[in-house]
């Protein structure tokens, strides 16, 4: 166990990457967790880790916390910061993370994304041997900086309709108790009710089936499934993209906040408006690529077939869409290339946290006039970013989304144009 041995006062400069107070001590920067910036105060220090003891003088911009589980569970960095520090903060990442890459160009104030909060979350369940034969099953979420699960009953940043949603969860976590797994439970909430997905357990036995289908039922969720397999759905789940409706494939990816998924999807539309054959790259089941369609053909790839079969669906049941071309691809191993782009006015990619570097290598040769960026990591962004700039693209404006309210994340839409060919003249011709 580590153990903090010296005692100190410090004063908070700034928040950290993370949300960590940042201060100096003995000519080091110490991270000290839940302290904020103008703040004086108490901590205990091992090596170059700090433990905040006391607050001896706060900032102003302190509010009380609104979560009894704040400071032990993982999931809230910064909770006691107020609008709009907190704003200044977040769009500060961005900020950061463009000038270590030496990137310049507009980034826009932080839009908050948080709406009515989570739609989908994440629980871990661990079985605990508490000796004498006896075990006990701890669901919740991570503790912050540790591998212990914090038991939980509520989560007050979660949506409304995610009501219910830890009492399913640790239900489903019960029964599968003998299998002596540590489970990852996705509840996501749909128009139908909740969606329930098991990831860990393996192939389950037609008893463990069963039971599932009882805690289904007993809750009444619209599907319950594990790993992807659905083992029932009583009603299939769905959700509003656009004018479209799309049932949810079982685990399928989702953008945490309808606010979120709302503000990231206007940023794209009005990114490519005028636009009329464009590519939806790492296309999900449809966040961008079923709205784009009300004004441009699209074509829309993704590696997992489920999500384009359900965007295809969702497509097809709505009434007005220009064309709509799906395509499941491994994006990684085989991005678009040289034609396959060529008639392209338009392109968007989402990618996973690792980025779109095979993509961007094949934009930076391309003529293509307009590409926007989504991403949830600023690493891989600037990444991607400098590899498009060096090929010529002009990045005009990025803003920072914050649909993960009260964490150190923050996600981001970039505008890159190709500047136009110069028609020259005296020589008649196109200078690029």
């Amino acid at each position: 166990m580590t153990r903090f041995h010296l005692n100190a006062e410090l004063t908070i400069t700034r928040l950290g990457q993370r949300g960590e107070g940042l201060a100096r001590h003995e000519g080091a920067v110490l991270g000290v967790p839940y302290a904020l910036p103008g703040e004086t105060v108490r901590v205990e220090i091992d090596g170059e880790r700090a433990r905040l003891v006391d607050v001896l003088q706060a900032s102003p911009d302190r509010l009380p916390s609104f979560c009894r589980y704040f400071t032990n569970c993982g999931g809230c960095a910064v909770q006691t910061l107020a609008w709009p520090a907190y704003a200044d903060w977040k769009r500060s990442l961005v900020l950061d993370a463009l000038a270590r890459a030496h990137i310049e160009t507009e980034v826009a104030p932080l839009v908050d994304a948080h709406g009515a909060g989570r739609r989908r979350v994440t629980y871990h369940s661990r079985v605990v041997d508490t000796g004498a034969g006896r075990k006990r099953l701890d669901l919740g979420f991570m503790q912050a900086r540790a591998h212990k699960i914090i038991t939980i009953d509520e989560c007050p940043i979660l949506d409304p309709a995610m009501k219910g949603s830890v009492e399913a969860a640790r239900d489903t976590a019960t029964v599968l108790i003998p299998l002596d797994k540590p489970l990852d439970i996705v509840v996501t909430a749909t128009l139908e009710g909740l969606d329930v997905d098991v990831r860990g357990a393996g192939p389950l036995s037609f008893d463990y089936r069963q039971a599932l289908i009882t805690i289904a039922q007993r809750h009444d969720l619209a599907r319950i499934s594990n790993h992807g397999d659905t083992i029932i759905e009583r009603r299939p789940p769905t959700l509003h993209m656009g004018r479209c409706v799309v049932v949810l494939p079982p685990g399928g990816f989702l953008q945490a906040t309808q606010a979120g998924e709302d503000a990231l999807a206007a940023l794209v539309v009005e990114a490519m408006r005028g636009t009329k054959r464009v590519a939806d790259l790492f296309a999900g089941s449809g966040t961008f690529a079923l709205r784009l369609a009300e004004t441009a053909e699209v074509h829309a790839l993704e590696g997992d077939p489920a999500a384009m079969l359900a965007l295809a669906r969702g497509a097809g049941g709505a009434i007005g869409l220009r064309m709509v071309r799906t395509e499941s691809r491994d994006l990684f191993v085989r991005p678009l290339i040289g034609g396959e782009l060529t008639r392209l006015d338009g392109l968007v990619f989402d990618p996973p946290r690792a980025g779109a570097e095979a993509q961007s290598r094949e934009l930076a040769t391309s003529k293509v006039p307009l590409v926007v960026a989504v991403s949830c990591n600023l690493q891989s962004f600037t990444r991607d970013a400098r590899i498009l700039i060096d090929g010529g693209y002009v990045l005009e404006k990025v803003t920072p989304v914050d649909q993960f309210r009260h964490s150190a994340h923050v996600e981001l839409v970039a505008v890159f144009r190709r500047p136009a060919p110069v028609l020259t003249k005296r020589r008649g011709r196109l200078l690029g």
